[in-house]
């Protein structure tokens, strides 16, 4: 990968650790881009792209009790599935990055591991199969566990980021600002908002993730489609609203980077 181009020109970024990078492999910013730290919900980006590998969209997964109060009694966010709910793959994906449900999360890691840790293990040995040597899951969802709750970096999750957006279907979930299920005898309706306020904020923005723990603060991957490249960046242990203005400046500074070259 080249080095970044007029670095004194880039964006203040105050999260902890972020980083960006193009299509060309060309680096437009890195600050403590290797360092390991917990990233939160963003390990729902794997867990999509393992169910992606397992599923098919059309399967159809009862919601347990265990599933409901998993997201419960954790305090997590959740996508408000009721046991005894029957929803499709394609469903519960946008139910998991939308909202992002670690009810979802819970539902999907116990059908295609099955179970929770067999679909841990999956996603790790997905994560070494794409490289990510700084990476190590622990859950579906982010959330703290009592063994601290996995981590990665910055480089690794744009890394992963980017191989998932070449799945359209991915791709598709993580650009929707709302998606609406339909009440019918298996489900009731559900209207899951995206939290990844960087949608519609400006142009050609193809979403991804947001995640928040106290340990990881609020964090984000996202990516967007700037001068003829995709670019794709993180912010990890950043402020809530900052990250999404700071996404925007920094996918400015990159096309400008692109432009000029």
């Amino acid at each position: 990968m080249s080095a970044p181009a007029h670095a004194e020109r880039a964006p203040e970024v105050g999260a902890r650790a972020a980083y960006v990078v193009d299509s060309a492999g060309t680096v437009h910013f890195g600050k403590r881009q290797t360092r390991r730290v917990p990233v939160a919900s963003l390990v729902k980006v794997m867990t999509a792209y393992v169910v992606l590998r397992e599923a098919q969209l059309g399967d159809t997964i009862t919601i347990t009790k265990e599933d409901v109060r998993y997201a419960a009694v954790n305090g997590a966010t959740s996508a408000a599935l009721r046991a005894g709910e029957k929803l499709t793959v394609r469903d519960l994906l946008h139910g998991l990055m939308l909202p992002s449900g670690a009810d979802a999360a819970n539902a999907l890691a116990r059908r295609y591991g099955p179970g929770r840790a067999r679909f841990v293990a999956k996603m790790n040995a997905a994560a070494r199969g794409l490289g990510l040597t700084d990476t190590v899951y622990t859950n579906a969802d982010g959330l703290p566990t009592p063994r601290g709750g996995g981590h990665s970096t910055a480089v690794d999750q744009a890394v992963l980021a980017d191989k998932a957006l070449d799945d359209p279907t991915f791709r598709t979930v993580v650009g929707k600002s709302v998606h609406k299920v339909a009440k019918n005898s298996v489900h009731r309706a559900h209207t899951w908002r995206n939290t990844n306020k960087l949608l519609g904020m400006t142009s050609g923005v193809l979403g991804i993730k947001t995640g928040y723990t106290s340990a990881a603060g609020y964090c984000l991957v996202f990516a967007g489609e700037r001068a003829g490249r995709r670019v794709v960046g993180v912010l990890l242990g950043d402020q809530d609203a900052r990250r999404f203005s700071t996404a925007e400046q920094l996918l400015d500074f990159a096309e400008e980077q692109i432009t000029a070259a």
